[in-house]
């Protein structure tokens, strides 16, 4: 009975450390640099939003986040590299829609579930698609665009940044919805994409707004609908996908940061509010502006709700395309 007692008290002390060492531990976190692993090259708009994260949370926690781009194999290896790190808050990953929704649809080998891979810290940013065509297209609304595909099966083309890449995807959903025939011409980027159309060679192309609102702007391309569900404020009279025919088309690109599984809630929840904080700054969102991006404020637990819906969406999507890489 002694030994019993004994064991009893030892087992409750044990308890209340781990108790709160927990709590301790996150109060004293960060107390060395965060790395934050970019799946994607330097300079594009992802790594840029990334470091502008990165900037705001090393203001936040007094501790330098560094950015570490792995970038390859369709952002699969920068998302592995992160899925694997210690779940001890010092590895992030500044995941997007294309890492963390399509590669695991697109790529057969990329045996890795976002779910259970990562938690959920914070939203960031969404980055809307919009439809345009070439000034030749004898369209100004995408009714318009629709009638005269459907009255010229096959004749008209469009571009994408490549194969499974999210600007081919958004486009084959549109064919698939609107049962129209429109023949796909695969580039290697959006800026080889967007060069072709205003030559002429292609008709239509859906990409972020952050290379092809100048153009709108100038008149090069014509603007038909904002996949979003709310117009975009600096094209108000762009309609969006809704108003133009297509309920529930809905379509933005987006990023957020995610931890190793198993990261502690604590230490999620002080970064969700760091990477809020500096989401509401003015400076960050006019700095979002530049790339046509929307800051998405919220808790661990919407980003994980809104994830829920998005990756198996976009897997759908792969599959309606037919995509696949490896």
């Amino acid at each position: 009975m002694k030994r019993f007692c004994l064991a009893v008290v030892a087992a409750a002390m044990v308890a209340l450390f781990w108790a709160g060492s927990a709590p301790a531990a996150a109060q004293s976190y960060p107390d060395k640099p965060i790395k934050m692993i970019v799946p994607f090259p330097p300079g594009g708009p992802i790594d840029t939003i990334a470091r502008l994260v990165a900037q705001n949370l090393w203001a936040s926690l007094g501790q330098q986040v560094v950015i570490d781009n792995r970038p390859g194999a369709g952002s699969t290896i920068g998302t592995k590299a992160a899925a694997a790190a210690d779940p001890d808050g010092y590895t992030l990953l500044f995941g997007s829609s294309g890492s963390l929704a399509v590669a695991p649809a697109l790529y057969t080998s990329f045996d890795l579930d976002p779910h259970k891979a990562f938690a959920a810290v914070a939203s960031v940013a969404l980055l809307p698609h919009v439809f345009v065509v070439a000034p030749s297209v004898p369209a100004t609304s995408l009714a318009e665009f629709v009638a005269y595909a459907k009255a010229h099966p096959g004749k008209l083309s469009y571009a994408s940044a490549g194969a499974g890449n999210q600007t081919q995807l958004v486009a084959e959903l549109l064919k698939a919805k609107a049962g129209i025939d429109i023949v796909y011409v695969p580039y290697k980027g959006s800026a080889a994409s967007i060069t072709d159309l205003l030559g002429g060679q292609t008709h239509m192309t859906i990409d972020g707004l952050t290379g092809l609102y100048p153009l709108i702007r100038d008149g090069k391309v014509r603007a038909l609908a904002v996949a979003r569900p709310t117009r975009w404020p600096p094209l108000p009279d762009v309609p969006t996908m809704a108003e133009s025919g297509f309920p529930d088309f809905v379509m933005d690109a987006w990023t957020g940061v995610v931890a190793p599984a198993g990261t502690a809630p604590d230490i999620v929840a002080k970064l969700n509010a760091a990477i809020n904080d500096g989401l509401a700054s003015t400076e960050t969102q006019a700095a979002l502006a530049k790339f046509s991006a929307i800051a998405k404020t919220g808790s661990p637990e919407d980003f994980r709700a809104f994830l829920a819906v998005e990756i198996p969406k976009w897997a759908e999507i792969v599959k309606l395309a037919g995509a696949k890489a490896d």
